[in-house]
């Protein structure tokens, strides 16, 4: 039997522990105009500023986003309950409005292998050649040579190095091990603008699929002059058995239809949230499945192995510019190993799972799993919000 999601989809669930004294700005899509809208959360009610801003991505432009946030005018569409609860596609009333990523413009990248425990099993993906069965043997291995705790390694560090160095003359050096502990990050496009689906969402895994799992990270709101600016929630869905065939099925293990999933709302930064609490951030995964299975995990931001405005940094600069800013995914600490079905086999996702990625100041992303071909398909993208917004006569 399907589980209840709507019941996860509720205010003092989803929103941050203190959202009324955050500045938080979000997405809905409005049946009434046939498209989206900007909105922010003021008194327990959503209030569309599209009138003020046209999107997003032009908010987080502003000198202070959080300050243009307070002094937008807008249009009340009602309280925050009923809205969250329509965005549950089982119970949707397609004639109100329901809440869609946070995000549109932006550019969708993401820092990949960014924490020790993370960064050994992409290497056991590897090396096991997406064949969830060899990981365990492997897992063994591999720790035996590095150990299982690299926390303080600093990438990029003359110890890093000589670290390179024993595992080349080893035999076990990776390409994995070269981003994490190296001094260049891996920074990859999750998805398009406009492509991420929101929280109550379904979320997509690509068919072929067999090894599969959630990725809870936390989301960096970056503008296109690099100011870091706030940060929401996010599920880099990870296909274990396509990537670990080859680093060269990175976009088909990771852009897929519905595979990228952000929110509920983005969160700016003021005096009250800023980066350092993003630093100090723990995230809690839960993933319910029809089966009675249940998992749950964490992935702590102190344990990163590069800092977030390095990650900012390495993505956008003098190298690379981004004229409608981007978001980054930090990685996670998280990595499934708990057997589902079989010992030994590890863990992977059985289609109606449904996955629940948490922290206080950000509040709770949820999001059912399927197959990317049975999600909604993607139809609306930037050449149908700038038709839209024409038409609704919002743009300046």
């Amino acid at each position: 039997m399907p589980l209840d999601i709507a019941s996860h989809l509720q205010p003092e669930k989803a929103l941050p522990v203190n959202a009324a004294e955050a500045h938080l700005v979000g997405r809905v899509w409005r049946p009434d105009v046939d498209g989206p809208s900007v909105v922010t959360l003021r008194d327990g009610n959503l209030i569309d500023i599209t009138a003020s801003f046209a999107t997003v991505s032009e908010l987080c432009e502003a000198e202070d986003p959080a300050a243009a946030l307070r002094s937008a005018r807008g249009e009340t569409l009602g309280p925050i309950g009923p809205i969250l609860a329509n965005s549950a596609p089982d119970t949707r009333d397609p004639a109100r409005p329901w809440l869609l990523s946070p995000t549109d413009l932006q550019a969708h990248k993401a820092a990949g292998v960014t924490f020790a425990i993370s960064m050994l099993e992409r290497v056991i993906e590897e090396k096991a050649r997406g064949n969830p069965a060899a990981a365990e043997a492997i897992r063994g291995e591999i720790t035996a040579l590095v150990g299982d705790d690299l926390s303080q390694l600093k990438p990029g560090s003359p110890e890093a190095m000589r670290l390179k160095d024993v595992l080349i003359a080893q035999g076990a050096w990776s390409q994995y091990l070269e981003v994490g502990i190296g001094p260049d990050a891996e920074i990859f496009t999750k998805s398009q603008p406009m492509s991420a689906v929101g929280t109550g969402a379904d979320a997509g895994l690509h068919r072929v699929s067999t090894w599969n799992n959630p990725e809870p990270e936390v989301v960096l709101v970056v503008t296109s002059d690099g100011r870091i600016v706030g940060a929401t929630l996010g599920n880099d869905v990870n296909l274990r058995d396509v990537e670990g065939r080859s680093a060269l099925l990175l976009g088909k293990a990771k852009d897929n239809n519905a595979s990228c999933t952000l929110g509920p709302f983005i969160r700016l930064f003021d005096a009250k949230f800023s980066l350092d609490d993003v630093r100090r951030m723990e995230l809690t995964l839960v993933v319910e499945g029809e089966d009675g299975f249940v998992m749950h995990g964490a992935s702590n931001m102190s344990k990163i192995s590069r800092d977030p405005a390095d990650l900012a940094r390495q993505m956008l600069g003098p190298h690379h510019q981004y004229p409608d800013g981007a978001i980054l995914f930090l990685g996670t600490l998280f990595a499934p190993t708990k057997d589902r079905g079989a010992p030994g086999k590890g863990f992977t996702h059985a289609l109606g799972d449904l996955v629940t990625i948490a922290t206080p100041k950000l509040g709770a992303l949820v999001n059912r799993m399927k197959t990317s071909d049975e999600c909604p398909p993607w139809t609306f993208g930037t050449r149908a919000l700038m038709a839209n917004l024409a038409k609704r006569g919002v743009l300046k």
